[in-house]
């Protein structure tokens, strides 16, 4: 195993000690328990929006923080769901008197974590909202879920909850809003490579040079089937057909599109791919009226991407179109 890193005890602590340092400005961070809050936290009379993870999928979550986006993250060890103390910790740091919305990936031990911190803030007075994210079509159940699992779409609801937020939204109105995120979007992966934790200093899973998975899980969980290699314009086509057929998709609709990397495959490759997935949506009569291409939820080295379709209306679009600021992503500033 080659990494850049110390310790692998230590390479959380020591990776957003480097996000804060980087960007002081947007965001600090508490190492006693772990959260990333905004620097400005907590704004009165605004809702805040948290959500969390275990590490490993940067910039997901603590890359997300600043302004328009999320006002807090809980970032657990890699792989592993944050703790109800970090969660608890980080929704008083940024309650502002309005209540704080919780976005949470679809996988057990986040969901469990997520639910005792919401019953300790509620306990002292905080109003608590969540909302889970179960966008991936791949499997129905896995080694991590009961359903299937939060993915790439918890970029996109982050943003457009963090843009309604800042426009004023109320609590009732913003848990709505990402109610509708969810059920308007699918996502699905596939690996070229496995990923190595670091603590485990191996790969977590054998691929051979000629094979690929498909529907892999953001942890490398198993995906739908192992098949042989393929040209990237016929991978395009089996995310994009089978995330267009699940919700499903029809022509006339416009979505917001994410090719996103889970690591290790380079933006040459990221944007073939997307140019693939462009014009397979448009031959379906579906407008690709935005799209993000790049490394946003990871899978730490693994080389592979996966493919996230939001059919957006027009609140949907206008929201995307609003300012953010964050290590992670920014536009409009």
């Amino acid at each position: 195993m080659k990494k850049l890193i110390n310790d692998p005890d230590d390479v959380v602590r020591d990776s957003l000690r480097g996000l804060a340092a980087a960007h002081p400005d947007l965001l600090r961070v508490s190492f006693d328990p772990i959260y990333v809050v905004r620097a400005d936290a907590p704004l009165p009379g605004k809702v805040g929006v948290l959500s969390g993870g275990g590490s490993g999928h940067e910039p997901m979550h603590g890359g997300f923080v600043g302004r328009g986006m999320l006002d807090a993250a809980c970032p657990g060890q890699v792989f592993t769901s944050p703790t109800p103390d970090q969660i608890d910790a980080a929704t008083r740091a940024i309650d502002g008197g309005a209540g704080v919305l919780h976005i949470v990936k679809n996988y057990t031990g986040d969901i469990m974590n997520f639910e005792m911190a919401a019953e300790l803030c509620q306990a002292s007075g905080i109003e608590v909202r969540a909302v889970v994210i179960d966008d991936d079509v791949a499997v129905q159940n896995s080694l991590y879920t009961a359903g299937r699992r939060g993915v790439g779409l918890t970029v996109l609801a982050e943003k457009l909850a963090g843009a309604a937020a800042a426009r004023g939204c109320d609590l009732t109105s913003l848990e709505a809003l990402c109610r509708r995120v969810n059920a308007n979007g699918r996502s699905m992966g596939m690996a070229l490579t496995s990923c190595t934790v670091p603590a485990a200093g191996k790969p977590t899973f054998a691929l051979g040079e000629e094979e690929m998975e498909l529907g892999i899980g953001i942890h490398g969980e198993p995906g739908r089937k192992r098949v042989p290699l393929r040209p990237a314009r016929e991978i395009a086509q089996h995310l994009t057909s089978a995330v267009v057929s699940d919700l499903p998709f029809r022509s006339g609709d416009t979505a917001i599109v994410m090719v996103n990397g889970m690591g290790g495959t380079p933006l040459l490759e990221l944007y073939l791919v997307y140019n693939e997935v462009a014009s397979i949506l448009r031959g379906e009569g579906i407008e690709p009226a935005r799209r993000l291409v790049g490394n946003y939820i990871t899978s730490l080295d693994m080389a592979g991407c996966s493919v996230t379709l939001l059919r957006a209306d027009a609140e949907m679009l206008s929201l995307w179109d609003d300012p953010v600021l964050t290590p992670g992503l920014r536009w409009g500033i």
